[in-house]
């Protein structure tokens, strides 16, 4: 019994830092229409500066990952003008290309600039934990956990309790009607794709702390991302949580009661079960052919 509270803590903990890492790209999809390829790389980005930072000055890398979250809201301004909203008025499907080639680009300068060896951020709590009872939490995942969360719920509260979030969801709905009613559809997608980037600082400053990367990485996260996405709901924010911790969860189960080498697997096996049983996902409607939800 002590094993399965411990592997469910862990897998939870785990899925907190996923749910995070995927609600930018669950948004930019729900009110854009956009599968951006490019958010796995822009949070190995956000990885590498956390690690840099810390690695030259010492100052924790969660900190630091607080500090580069406005960093990558302006890098994902920078991408939606320069490519995303240039390729999207195009062709709305060339987006999704367009993504996948500033990811390989980015991997690549991220190769040429930190090298391609394995990175990993060891602040001084990397290896404690907390103890209750039988049952150990690592303070890594621990922390990771509550800034991930911290900014869910500020995500929720701006969505919710702002005009910004509420121009956001009326353009999710209907671009057509949002522009009547007075609201700049244009910038509110510019707005909601940095926003996405900007979810993508902690994210990637987590990575750092509990997971080892290279520029490669990339593949990798944006796998999972699409697994707990698809799994909840494309354009869900409610549905990348319930996926994230589903994903968590197995992948924790999968590591303690079979073999650790399968869990990488489970994020592929999940995307499969979930598109043959409900491919809308948990929590996801049904999308028209015109792009409304049914």
């Amino acid at each position: 019994m002590t094993l399965l509270v411990q592997t469910v803590i862990l897998g939870l903990l785990v899925g907190g830092v996923y749910a995070l890492m995927s609600s930018g790209f669950s948004l930019v999809f729900g009110v854009m229409r956009i599968i951006n390829l490019a958010h796995g790389a822009m949070i190995v980005l956000a990885a590498f500066l956390s690690w840099w930072v810390w690695d030259r000055t010492g100052i924790d890398p969660l900190l630091v990952g607080v500090i580069i979250t406005p960093v990558m809201y302006v890098v994902g301004r920078v991408l939606y003008r320069l490519v995303i909203a240039r390729v999207h008025r195009i062709d709305h499907e060339l987006a999704m290309v367009a993504s996948f080639g500033v990811a390989i680009a980015a991997g690549g300068v991220m190769a040429l600039i930190w090298g391609t060896e394995v990175r990993s951020a060891t602040p001084s709590y990397f290896n404690t934990s907390f103890q209750l009872g039988s049952v150990v939490i690592p303070q890594a995942q621990l922390y990771a956990f509550a800034g991930a969360l911290a900014i869910l719920g500020a995500l929720y509260g701006l969505l919710r309790g702002t005009f910004l979030g509420r121009a956001i969801r009326a353009c999710s709905e209907n671009r057509d009607s949002a522009a009547l009613v007075g609201i700049e559809v244009e910038r509110t997608m510019a707005q909601m794709f940095a926003i996405g980037a900007a979810t993508t600082g902690f994210g990637g400053a987590a990575l750092s702390v509990i997971y080892q990367f290279v520029p490669d990485s990339h593949y990798v996260w944006i796998g999972r991302i699409l697994c707990v996405v698809i799994l909840g709901g494309l354009g869900s924010l409610l549905g990348a949580a319930l996926g994230a911790a589903i994903l968590g969860l197995g992948e924790a189960l999968t590591s303690s009661y079979v073999d650790t080498r399968w869990a990488t697997a489970v994020p592929y096996i999940l995307i499969i079960v979930i598109l043959l049983v409900r491919p809308q996902g948990l929590l996801g409607g049904k999308l028209r052919a015109d792009g409304a939800r049914a």
